[in-house]
């Protein structure tokens, strides 16, 4: 595994645990300023102040427990300054049936870190 793919997995475990502790402040550190997000249902979110506010608004609600992203592969261009991610994911809710699909991310180097500048989620069973 080269350390660009480490690196990117890292990152998408902390987001996960960001997401868990419901700490919609510090996920703004992941995300390029114009960070591109289609959620599960289609719905266009754009720019790094709309993601945060909108998982902000998930958090305020009560029922909300994550959304859990796993990583299934990684590649990486060959310059090294942009990084594809696929993977599976699931959202849960106190009480509520849980939501799943799949997802693809794609991450740029940005001055030594790695941020998420466009993602797409795919809701495939509720």
């Amino acid at each position: 595994m080269s350390d660009t793919e480490t690196a990117i997995r890292a990152r998408r475990k902390l987001t996960n645990r960001l997401i868990a502790a419901h700490d919609a402040a510090r996920l703004r550190a992941h995300l390029t300023e114009d960070v591109l997000l289609i959620v599960g249902d289609g719905d266009l979110i754009q720019g790094a102040d709309a993601v945060v506010a909108a998982f902000a608004g998930q958090f305020a609600d009560p029922a909300f427990i994550d959304y859990v992203r796993v990583t299934d592969t990684v590649d990486v261009a060959a310059d090294g300054e942009r990084a594809a991610e696929a993977g599976r994911w699931v959202g849960r809710w106190k009480g509520r049936v849980e939501m799943s699909g799949v997802y693809m991310a794609a991450w740029r180097a940005h001055r030594g870190q790695w941020r998420l500048e466009r993602e797409l989620y795919v809701t495939l069973r509720r």
